[in-house]
């Protein structure tokens, strides 16, 4: 492939993502949590226990733009806060089992939208669509 094609690709993928990432926004409920808060869960629920500076840099974020949003997950019970044993100046945040059914609930809704569109398409688009995601997955960690 040549590089000409892989800009088109990219091009091409770019814009549906952020399309059906639309999409999936404008399908969540009205007392959805926010994105940062939905972003900080899904990380906590991928990789365990974290520190807020991990957190906010797999999130693409200064630490101190997320400080308010840790403190409403910890007030609303979603996370725990602990001293981190490695640096005592530090913490640890961790996902709460209210926290995970939080965002189980969050993403719920979403995924049902999403599995009823898929029933439009044929078989192999699916099974393309799934090995697609998991690409996307292994772009989204670089």
């Amino acid at each position: 492939m040549t590089p000409a094609q892989r800009r088109a690709v990219a091009e091409q993928t770019r814009g549906a993502v952020a399309r059906l990432a639309r999409r999936l926004r404008a399908e969540r409920p009205d007392d959805a949590l926010s994105s940062n808060k939905i972003g900080v869960l899904s990380y906590l629920r991928r990789h365990g226990p974290s520190s807020p500076g991990e957190i906010a840099a797999a999130e693409h974020q200064q630490p101190q733009s997320l400080t308010r949003v840790y403190a409403e997950l910890e007030t609303a019970g979603f996370v725990r806060r602990s001293p981190n044993e490695t640096d005592k100046r530090g913490a640890v945040l961790e996902l709460t089992r209210a926290g995970n059914d939080m965002l189980r609930r969050d993403m719920a809704h979403r995924a049902t939208w999403l599995a009823d569109a898929l029933e439009d398409l044929p078989d192999l688009e699916v099974e393309v669509l799934g090995l697609a995601a998991v690409i996307m997955d292994r772009l989204a960690e670089r």
